[in-house]
């Protein structure tokens, strides 16, 4: 493999081991070349990474190696963070603001088994952006957090008050749904037999 595919294939694992980043050990046994040219090669990643400009850097942190922002871009990040309303909602965050909406109060374990996956980083954004807010405690064990719409929910969707809200779909036809989607997302789902 030449070197230009492989400092590729490391940005791909910088990127994807996130915040807790990877070593360098870890690296050359995924991409079965040494240690050493390994680190030789994110060294030359770094140098290209600020050659060419870029908004990310690789740094080392507790031996390992993570994909990170310039510290100089921070007024820019700080602008995004202070400006929700200028920022949209992933598909995610809609489906969990929805639950909520219809539903509250409610707990994160009632939102993720309405929805089938976890859902904390969409409640984080959605807590982030005052669409949602802490509604109390939950009864039972651990006394979980209830979440509900806010002030801020209304005023973004243009309600006066959640009975305003549309009537959620009363019978629901799963291949109807399946359709839909499809034709929405331009692929044909196949059907299965169930």
């Amino acid at each position: 493999m030449d070197y230009d595919k492989l400092k590729g294939v490391i940005e791909g694992l910088l990127f994807i081991s996130g915040d807790e980043g990877i070593d360098a050990k870890e690296i050359s046994e995924i991409i079965e070349v040494s240690e050493e040219e390994v680190i030789d090669l994110i060294e030359d990643m770094k140098a290209d990474f600020r050659r060419a400009g870029r908004g990310i850097q690789i740094v080392e942190v507790a031996r390992a190696y993570q994909l990170t922002t310039l510290p100089e871009h921070v007024p820019y990040f700080e602008r995004l963070a202070s400006s929700p309303n200028q920022s949209t909602l992933s598909q995610a965050a809609l489906e969990t603001l929805a639950i909520i909406a219809y539903k509250q109060p409610l707990t994160r374990s009632e939102i993720e088994e309405i929805r089938g996956v976890k859902c904390e980083k969409a409640l984080n954004t959605l807590l982030s952006k005052q669409l949602i807010r802490e509604a109390g405690r939950a009864e039972g064990i651990g006394r979980p957090i209830l979440y509900a719409t806010t002030k801020d929910f209304l005023e973004h969707f243009g309600l006066r008050e959640l009975a305003d809200l549309p009537e959620p779909p009363v019978n629901l036809d799963i291949e109807e749904a399946r359709m839909e989607a499809s034709a929405l997302f331009g692929k044909a789902e196949e059907p299965t037999n169930d």
